[in-house]
């Protein structure tokens, strides 16, 4: 059966593998989850992402990223802001700010799948895919 929004399941897996103090999770490949997996490894979110294939299928594994023990949690909170029923867009303008700049939205653009600081330092504007911090 087709999903009918893949990056909010893609998101609900990181959050509840980071509640139960997973250390990795799996979530089904694409160009845009692999696109979203760069930025949270850039910003610091996850230790990092790999590729597995398995037969016709592939599959991302994100590898998740903790405090000093698993109860310092990195990703505090992840939201979806854009889904299939309500689009949010933004201009390079209106841009929003995760908690004052503490956090990181997601957005994509023209110029690929990038974070509101790159998007307001390109000056383009986009749709406005998550939250996080």
């Amino acid at each position: 059966m087709s999903m009918s929004d893949p990056i909010a399941d893609m998101l609900t897996r990181i959050r509840n593998a980071n509640t139960a103090k997973h250390s990795t999770v799996d979530v089904p490949s694409s160009r845009m989850k692999m696109a979203i997996a760069d930025i949270l490894a850039a910003e610091g979110y996850i230790k990092g992402y790999e590729v597995l294939e398995e037969g016709v299928k592939k599959t991302v594994r994100i590898t998740l990223k903790f405090g000093k023990d698993k109860n310092e949690k990195v990703i505090a909170g992840l939201k979806r802001i854009s889904k299939p029923g309500l689009r949010v867009y933004a201009s390079a303008a209106d841009m929003p700010k995760v908690l004052g700049g503490l956090g990181t939205a997601i957005v994509s653009t023209n110029k690929g799948i990038i974070t509101d600081k790159e998007a307001r330092k390109l000056g383009v504007g986009g749709e406005v895919l998550a939250f996080i911090w």
